[in-house]
């Protein structure tokens, strides 16, 4: 039998195409992976929270705080997608737990930025912080739950669970997961980073009206939060099969 050796532009045109699938399969899943968490992650929508929380400090280190929190929210994305299924399994912790956990956390933080005093307020103390001071609390409560919540994370270690099991496949998941997290955390930094300027635009009064509709909503996503995780738990409550007899 002979064999027939195929033309180089047939050969190269399959690579071709195999390379083109190949980028489009992870643009897919970059476009799945930040469509699924820019909507719950909300940068924009976080950035008068971050800015609340973070009156009393100068621009730059408003700056340096962000930049963290866009680090530490980044790697716990990753994390969460990678590995938070198996960590769950691990210490038998279930999904609407950890919203309910994180819905009380969210509604405690949102009711104490409520009941915080104006920084027109001349009774408030001016504290001075340090950077140490400053980044000690870049992950809870800013990162967690804050920044990438309950929602954030039972979403991204809802689409880590269905990727695929086989090596190559769940390595491009991986670095689809990789891309689409670096690109949350740089909307994450621009927009606590540069909250400031929109402060700046909208004048003291503005500011203050705008922090504490955001401070009330977010004690609402909070309550939302929990209701959503005990309604599944009270859901999975075993329910009585059939109906008791009554005796004659």
């Amino acid at each position: 039998m002979l064999w027939v050796r195929p033309p180089d532009g047939q050969r190269f045109n399959s690579r071709d195409r195999r390379e083109v699938n190949l980028v489009i399969q992870i643009a897919k899943s970059i476009l799945l992976i930040v469509s699924a968490l820019f909507p719950i992650v909300d940068p924009i929508g976080g950035a008068p929270v971050f800015l609340l929380l973070t009156r009393d400090y100068a621009a730059g280190t408003r700056r340096v705080l962000a930049r963290r929190i866009a680090m530490d929210s980044f790697i716990l994305l990753i994390a969460s997608f990678t590995l938070g299924a198996h960590v769950l399994s691990f210490f038998g912790i279930s999904l609407p737990v950890v919203q309910v956990g994180g819905g009380l956390i969210v509604i405690s933080t949102g009711w104490a930025m409520l009941n915080q005093k104006d920084a027109n307020d001349q009774d408030s103390p001016r504290r001075t912080v340090t950077c140490p001071d400053v980044l000690s609390q870049a992950f809870y409560p800013l990162t967690l739950p804050l920044t990438v919540g309950p929602g954030s994370i039972s979403v991204a270690i809802t689409l880590g669970a269905n990727t695929p099991q086989h090596l190559g496949a769940n390595l491009l998941s991986i670095l689809a997961a990789a891309i689409g997290s670096a690109f949350l955390a740089v909307t994450i930094y621009l927009c606590y980073g540069y909250a400031d300027r929109l402060a700046s635009k909208m004048g003291p009064t503005g500011t203050t009206v705008i922090l504490k509709l955001t401070a009330f909503l977010l004690v609402c996503i909070g309550v939302q939060i929990l209701w959503n995780g005990a309604s599944r738990l009270l859901s999975s409550l075993p329910q009585s099969a059939g109906v008791v007899a009554l005796p004659r």
